[in-house]
């Protein structure tokens, strides 16, 4: 894994990861070229496998000024995410099953520049789970504050 673009952390809060998976993703020109500048958020995003398809849905990519608005794309909109057939049934058996989803956990560079997303199946956290994390963090926290000191 490469450099690193965006990351969900919202994710990690929010769900159990199971499984994590590479997937490409098509973009647009203008899209790439905000990705490059550092536009995006994927904190309220998802993906569906729609019609054999897997695609992301509601990831924001924001537009550049510079972009003219023949070439502009949607903020929002639906991306496809470029995967193996059996990847993609894998993932729509996965969601099949009680409390599954897939979520996308970051967006980066691989080796040859190629922007790449790395999504992963989750469970969803319950509220004791998520003040147990909550709970952990802190105290890791104090624990590096405290070897720091000494």
């Amino acid at each position: 894994m490469g450099e690193t673009i965006a990351k969900n952390k919202k994710a990690y809060h929010d769900y159990h990861i199971e499984e994590k998976l590479e997937a490409g993703i098509v973009l647009k020109g203008s899209e790439i070229k905000a990705i490059r500048a550092g536009r995006v958020n994927l904190k309220d995003s998802f993906i569906r496998i729609d019609n054999g398809e897997a695609v992301l849905y509601n990831a924001h990519i924001g537009l550049l000024e510079t972009t003219h608005h023949y070439y502009r794309h949607e903020e929002r909109g639906p991306r496809k995410l470029l995967l193996h057939k059996k990847q993609i049934n894998k993932l729509a058996q996965a969601v099949s099953r009680d409390g599954m989803t897939i979520v996308p956990l970051s967006m980066y560079y691989n080796d040859k520049n190629i922007v790449k997303v790395q999504i992963g199946i989750a469970k969803g956290k319950k509220l004791h789970d998520k003040r147990q994390d909550l709970k952990e963090k802190d105290m890791k926290r104090d624990i590096d504050r405290a070897m720091k000191e000494f």
